[in-house]
């Protein structure tokens, strides 16, 4: 019988143990995961007003609770608290690596480490209740924000600083974050793309909610997309930005409607530096950019400076390397055949990975699953030598001599019910818990 550790629970890893019990009869699958708490991303990088997309907790709950699956949290891997792979690798026949892409990527410009500046990444941990989260006053104070990226995650973070109670109350946003969002007196939020409408990379679903925003202009400067040659004949571009370019021009000319709040949507402007005032940020310089007619952009050498108290940059998450496990930092991912790890270039008996560590933080939630399938071939091609290993019959008994104490599938159903009743305790829905005390405690003691 194979046993396999897979080891992240977001949508990868969940793809990657629901292929192998489907495929393999016999084969046993544990999910690791560093936090108490399953699904990933899905739980700590979607929108909370995002209801449809978080409802796939659904999809992955069905596939953590099968027979031969388990879900085993708060079990760190690598690093200098977590288990060694080394360790983990002697544990199970086979080892998925689905780690995804943790950090985000830089400016690198200088004033990025000023007060006011942080990534779109700790924006979102801290109103999505990720226990690591730290509260950063993110608004407080804030009137103007800059938002610097084009993609989806930019548009998530422009639409919750633009939400207001009303929006907001219904969704699970800690009570923190909740009370500091709803009484933010941010008015103007520009998001910033460095090429232009015809190259933004949202998809057109979630460019459209801005413009539904109550309360809210959306502007558009139709001499931003009079510079992009792809806005001239929309005709010619791919289907999902020809229709990105076709909201930008409706915009464009549609008249304000007076809102309170304004988002404006910016392009061919380069970051170059953030300004301070009072020993935080106070706004950004941007360089014009123009296409060079390779589909990159050259600067002009003019600058325009946008006031802002808050700058979230948002221009790609990062890959991390894992203690023990190859890495290259070019990429931000983990060299890999089919994904098969290599070690010097050579096939890693035992050792895989699936998901953004595989393949760099591309895609959408449901491009994990080819992944997943490709990954998931290659061990199977593999089982009957790596099943000859020895391994213990049950690993947890291995975690718990190794002083790691797994969280089980009932103590995360514990956690579950706290946060129902910490929603109905606030005349609210569902409400999550922030940190890792409160999930600590409600998980309590329940068993793997």
């Amino acid at each position: 019988m194979l046993r396999v550790a897979v080891v992240g629970s977001g949508p990868s890893g969940c793809y990657t143990a629901q292929g192998l019990v489907q495929q393999d009869p016999e084969v046993r699958v544990d999910v690791l995961d560093r936090l108490p708490c399953p699904y990933g991303l899905v739980r700590y990088g979607v929108a909370p007003d995002h209801e449809k997309i978080k409802s796939l907790q659904g999809s992955l709950r069905a596939v953590l609770e099968h027979e031969r699956i388990r879900f085993l949290g708060a079990v760190p891997v690598g690093g200098p608290d977590g288990l060694p792979l080394d360790r983990l690798r002697r544990l199970y026949h086979a080892v998925v690596y689905c780690v995804g892409a943790s950090t985000d990527r830089r400016l690198g410009i200088p004033g990025e480490e000023l007060p006011g500046s942080w990534s779109a990444t700790e924006f979102v941990s801290w109103y999505s209740a990720h226990p690591d989260a730290v509260d950063g006053h993110f608004v407080r104070d804030a009137r103007g924000a800059v938002v610097v990226g084009v993609g989806n995650v930019a548009v998530d973070v422009t639409r919750m600083l633009a939400r207001g109670a009303a929006e907001l109350s219904p969704t699970d946003l800690p009570e923190a974050a909740l009370a500091a969002l709803t009484a933010s007196r941010v008015t103007d939020i520009h998001m910033v793309g460095r090429r232009g409408p015809s190259q933004a990379r949202f998809t057109t679903k979630e460019l459209r909610e801005l413009g539904a925003l109550p309360d809210t202009d959306v502007i558009v400067d139709p001499a931003e997309l009079a510079l992009d040659p792809g806005c001239a004949d929309p005709s010619a571009l791919p289907a999902a930005q020809r229709r990105n370019v076709e909201v930008l021009r409706a915009w464009a000319h549609t008249p304000l409607r007076g809102g309170s709040r304004r988002i404006r949507l910016r392009f061919f402007l380069r970051p170059v530096e953030l300004l301070a005032a009072g020993g935080r940020v106070a706004g950004v310089r941007f360089e014009r950019t123009a296409p060079d007619g390779l589909g990159g952009v050259t600067g002009t050498g003019r600058h325009e400076d946008l006031a802002a108290q808050l700058v979230l940059r948002s221009v790609g998450y990062r890959g991390v390397p894992l203690d023990g496990l190859p890495f290259d930092a070019a990429t931000g991912t983990v060299p890999h055949r089919e994904g098969r790890v290599l070690r010097a270039g050579a096939v890693a008996p035992g050792e895989y990975v699936a998901g953004w560590i595989k393949r760099g933080p591309t895609g959408v939630i449901g491009t994990n699953r080819p992944c997943a399938k490709e990954t998931v071939a290659s061990l199977l091609a593999d089982a009957p030598a790596l099943a000859r290993e020895p391994v213990p019959e049950d690993a947890v008994a291995a975690l718990r001599a190794e002083g790691v104490e797994p969280v089980g599938w009932a103590g995360w159903q514990a956690i579950e019910r706290a946060e129902a009743r910490l929603g109905a305790s606030l005349g609210r829905a569902v409400v999550k818990l922030p940190d890792w005390e409160s999930l600590r405690a409600a998980a309590g003691t329940d068993a793997p």
